[in-house]
């Protein structure tokens, strides 16, 4: 804690704020050689009470030299790159020669070399400066939608919306967290007539996009880099493919990894992992991986196993490869600090560790303790790593999770390593430079390591690499998912978007943790999810720690069976996926894409969040609780779509369509990849468009290896026509060396509703199917959608059960309360401590709160002790008053705390001041006995809330206490209390300087009795507390605050 009374003293008699370091690293602390702005640096010591004492550093960089007033704007400099229609774009000759190098770009001299073109720029953005950042600008015509932004929650078009690129640990995120695991500074710019732009601001440091205002586009992140155009092209298919040949396109995975997978954090033996694959052959459900979280090592030691529950791993693995099972088993970044671990030990030989501004290797703690972190930025530590892997995978691995990336590290307030440590970097990713350059890279830099040592064991292989963290171009080397989500409805809808905009981010192997992370879905909620999740590009199980079993048989028999079903579906489509991942592959389309896509002039489409295609596929999804998909409002692109099922139909599955003009290729439901053959039956699936004509296209090959790239494969291309009243299916043309396998062929000709014609046939061959005439068309149709209809009607929601008392994790899919009126949008669940697990401002999109879905949030407790009487039990909602004229939108709360006291909380939003959202607790006596005088115990009223540090570093507390001395507290100053004079007069803020806002909290100063502000990994506890003394009924503990959010300065 640092205060404006004591800031003078330490500025004029010490270098505590400015240090100089002295050589051999001379004025340049990262290398003499190294030609980079001057340094001023805070580094401040870091205690907190809850992490023992341990110490960390907290720094806030600058580069001398800048003002803060904002520069006038000026047009940006640009030449063409790479291919028509692409620009690059700097503020000077100068910026442009000075730029660090592309890691983005597969090839960085792309990004330097002019391409030949008299073409200029239809958009050139301006440029500014705003003390050391560079502000640029794009203005576009109103009606103009914006997409990508990478890794985000919240909405699908993102106008009003704010992202910071700085790679982060974000567990429980939520629609308003502005950095999550990834970093794609990019933006898709769909323009009124459905013309696309794409916007990619070449940096690795940590950059705002700022969309809030509609058809701006505004990046800040600090000097200098240049910004690449892509476009406008006449499709947004079309600037991905153009992107794509920038930053390269998603690697070509082996087929098996697009069947399901199974992981849980996590499976404690090889026998419980043996016992998960039987059941699902036992059940007939089909999958293809169980994933080894970290449990599986020796003490979280990487590139180890427990002797005791898992002393054999090629044991495991050949026992799963027998029954038609791979094995992805989990690697992290961070090696424990062990010496005699020869992991550590040969890192150290090699000098691979990230170093610290003492230039000796910088210890963080995770998983297994003090830990060192590999460099991956140098081209030394990646190929140490990857002969590690090499190696690793003997033990019968077939693929490898990069988890903990960002890079995580715990007990610290920016929940990653001091942004002064320093890399070593090859001169082609930018040399040796300070962590705040590489952070958002550094992901991806470790799963390029992992696949590239995966290629070292087997080259007849494909690698399979998951990666938590990433950047743009991560794609080349890893599928990724969307994190630690929550088992919520809201989770289940925003997973559809998530995944969406990393494929138009150029991350088309992506998917949720289907049934959420963390706490425990209900039957219907993980059904519902399965039936979404098994459309996505990557389909993964996975939950936490703690929580309840979430295999698809966890949750009841109708749970099951619908499970059963949606990964039936997947399986039959997998020729159609794995089709879409060779287009993807190599041509940077994406896999999974908004139904946008299917119309980009139809401005209808553009925020439909619950629907989307594949290829030609349309895929309607529910994620309401109470709704399944036929009762739904399906809107549909213009022209012709189709639906049609697997005679499957069940209301929490979703409605398939597919396309007029399109063929689509189905195989049988096998239980997992292995049981394939090319021998198989393939059904076509054909809609014809309004000419009656449709094409497509089938992709084949062995599954696994390169041969593909040297021509041992079959390209298909199929094609449908209707003459008079003959429907001919035939092949026109065939590509790659493969001969036709001698198999049959399936013919469904879809006429609409769910009916359709069938015909079969050899592989080869053309295929007639006669048309019945309109009237017996028409009878057939409404035929189907009679029995469509009455099956649904007939049909039940898989149950909404409640999880019983006792069982392990706490349950969120019950649906919260939620306050929505004015500024702010709150969600509270009675059933788990009256807790507000989300706290939004509306107009910003800032959610205040971190919740752990049973700890944290907005807590009370009825003591002085942490997590006391107050913040578990279940609490009776004893009013709610929706708004209406005149008065509030307010909840009241009641929870038994013991002793015949209850907590009492009403929380409302006025009509007279919808800016703030207030809060009045008290600790009220009901039924004390008289032997005690009718006083309680000593109770404690103590308001505890959670609050996110969206950016660590550049967040603080403010305030005047009693005394009028003002206070800045940071998070370096661990744990604060402030009691008497010193207490805050009546108010204080917490401050976002990078956001610009300041979350106020106001309280009656009669009330409280002690302030506590306590810095935690990523959030910040700003706590009231009453007298600690007995209570009656007639003398109440009481504090009443409120909350409000304005602008700072």
């Amino acid at each position: 804690m640092v205060s404006s009374s004591s800031c003078g003293s330490l500025l004029s008699s010490s270098s505590f704020f400015f240090i100089t370091i002295e050589s051999p690293l001379s004025l340049n602390p990262i290398s003499p050689s190294l030609s980079l702005p001057s340094i001023r640096s805070s580094a401040l010591p870091l205690t907190s009470s809850r992490s023992k004492g341990r110490q960390c550093l907290v720094r806030r960089m600058s580069v001398s030299g800048g003002d803060c007033s904002e520069t006038a704007p000026s047009d940006m400099i640009f030449r063409p790159i790479l291919e028509n229609g692409v620009f690059r774009f700097d503020c000077s000759v100068e910026h442009r020669v000075t730029a660090f190098p592309s890691v983005s770009f597969k090839n960085s001299r792309d990004r330097e070399a002019p391409f030949p073109s008299d073409n200029v720029p239809a958009y050139t953005p301006t440029y500014s400066f705003l003390e050391e950042q560079q502000v640029v600008t794009f203005q576009f015509s109103p009606g103009t939608s914006f997409y990508g932004t990478g890794e985000v929650g919240g909405q699908l078009e993102r106008t009003g919306k704010r992202v910071f690129t700085w790679n982060t640990d974000a567990w429980g995120y939520g629609p308003g967290t502005t950095s999550l695991y990834q970093s794609h500074p990019w933006v898709l710019a769909v323009l009124p007539t459905g013309e696309t732009l794409g916007v990619l601001a070449d940096t690795t440091r940590k950059c705002e996009i700022d969309l809030r205002k509609e058809g701006v586009i505004r990046i800040i992140a600090p000097t200098s880099y240049p910004i690449i155009t892509f476009g406008p092209f006449s499709t947004p298919t079309a600037v991905l493919q153009s992107l794509s040949h920038a930053v390269g396109t998603v690697f070509m995975p082996p087929k098996w990894a697009l069947g399901y997978h199974q992981c849980r954090w996590s499976y404690m033996s090889d026998k419980r992992v043996a016992e998960i694959a039987q059941t699902f052959r036992d059940k007939k459900i089909p999958s293809d991986v169980i994933w080894m979280d970290i449990d599986y090592m020796d003490g979280f030691r990487c590139f180890t196993f427990d002797k005791e529950r898992f002393p054999d791993p090629r044991a495991l693995a050949k026992h799963l490869h027998d029954n038609g099972f791979k094995a992805i088993w989990m690697l992290d970044p961070g090696i424990k600090q062990e010496e005699g671990f020869d992991v550590y030990d040969s890192g150290s030989e090699n000098g691979v560790w990230v170093k610290g501004a003492d230039t000796q290797p910088f210890i963080g703690e995770v998983w297994p303790g003090p830990c060192v972190f590999p460099d991956y930025t140098n081209s030394k530590t990646r190929s140490w790593w990857a002969n590690l892997v090499k190696d690793f995978i003997s033990n019968g691995v077939d693929g490898i999770w990069n988890d903990m990336n960002e890079p995580a590290v715990f007990k610290v307030v920016t929940k990653t390593m001091p942004e002064n440590n320093i890399h070593r970097g090859d001169d082609e990713l930018g040399g040796v430079q300070y962590h705040s350059h590489y952070h958002n890279v550094y992901g991806m830099l470790m799963a390029r390591s992992t696949y590239e040592g995966m290629e070292l064991a087997d080259k007849n292989k494909r690698p399979f690499v998951l990666t938590r963290a990433g950047f743009m171009g991560s794609q080349r080397y890893a599928a990724t998912w969307t994190g630690d989500n929550l088992s919520t409805w809201e989770h289940l809808h925003m997973s559809i978007s998530m995944v969406l905009q990393l494929g138009l981010s150029g991350q088309p192997l992506s998917g949720p943790d289907i049934g959420g992370f963390a706490g425990n879905a209900t039957p219907r909620l993980f059904g519902r999810w399965m039936g979404v999740g098994a459309m996505f590009p990557f389909c993964r199980g996975h939950s936490e720690a703690g929580t309840d079993d979430h295999e698809p048989w966890s949750f009841g028999e109708e749970c099951e069976e619908v499970c059963r079903a949606a990964l039936k579906r997947r399986y039959q489509l997998l020729p159609h996926f794995y089709t879409l991942f060779y287009i993807a592959h190599t041509t940077g389309a994406p896999v999974a894409a908004p139904m946008f896509f299917a119309d980009h002039k139809d401005s209808r489409l553009r925020t439909i969040e619950n629907a989307f295609l594949l290829g030609s596929l349309l895929i309607h999804a529910s994620t309401l609780s109470n709704q399944g998909s036929h009762e739904m409002q399906h809107i549909l692109p213009r022209g012709t779509w189709l639906r049609f099922d697997f005679e499957d139909s069940h209301p929490d599955l979703p409605t398939l369509y597919l396309q007029g003009g399109s063929i689509i290729a189905l195989g049988p439901p096998h239980l997992h990849v292995g049981e394939s053959s090319l021998s198989d039956d393939l059904t076509l699936l054909v809609s014809l468009d309004e000419n009656g004509k449709a094409v497509g296209l089938l992709f084949e090959d062995d599954g696994d290896g390169y041969g593909y790239t040297e021509g041992r494969c079959l390209i298909t291309h199929y094609v449908a026509e209707r003459q008079s009243s003959i429907v001919t299916v035939k092949i026109l043309k065939t590509e790659g060396e493969w001969q036709r396998p001698k198999r049959r062929i399936h013919v469904q000709l879809l006429l609409g509703g769910g009916a359709m014609l069938d015909a079969w046939g050899m592989d080869g061959e053309t295929i007639q199917i006669k048309m019945p005439s309109e009237s017996e068309v028409s009878a057939l149709i409404s035929t189907s959608n009679e029995r469509f209809t009455l099956h649904m009607e007939n049909t039940k929601l898989i149950p909404e059960k409640e999880v019983l008392h006792g069982q392990k994790g706490m349950e969120l899919s019950r649906e919260p309360v939620e306050l929505n009126s004015g500024d702010w949008k709150l969600n509270i669940v009675p059933w788990i401590g009256g807790r507000i697990l989300s706290m939004t401002h509306v107009p910003s999109g800032v959610q205040w709160l971190h919740s752990r879905i049973d700890i944290n949030g907005y807590e009370e407790y009825s003591g002085t002790e942490y997590r006391s009487a107050g913040c578990t039990e279940e609490y009776n909602v004893i009013e709610r008053d929706l708004e209406h004229a005149g008065e509030d939108e307010s909840l009241i709360l009641e929870g038994d705390v013991g002793g015949g006291l209850v907590l009492r909380r009403k929380i409302a939003i006025p009509k007279d001041n919808p800016r703030v959202v207030r809060i009045a607790s008290s600790i009220e006596a009901r039924s004390v006995g008289a032997g005690s005088g009718g006083f309680s115990r000593l109770v404690c009223l103590r308001v505890h809330p959670t609050f996110c540090l969206m950016h660590p570093t550049e967040s603080f507390v403010s305030f005047t206490s009693i005394d009028g001395k003002k206070h800045e507290v940071w998070p370096d100053s661990g744990e604060q209390l402030y009691e008497g004079n010193n207490r805050p007069h009546g108010e204080w803020m917490l401050v976002d300087k990078s956001l610009n806002l300041r979350l106020v909290n106001r309280f009656d100063i009669s009330q409280v009795f002690k302030c506590v502000v306590h810095w935690d990994c990523g959030t910040v506890n700003l706590e009231l507390w009453s007298e600690d003394r007995p209570v009656s009924r007639e003398s109440p503990l009481k504090i009443e605050h409120e909350y409000e959010v304005t602008s700072f300065p």
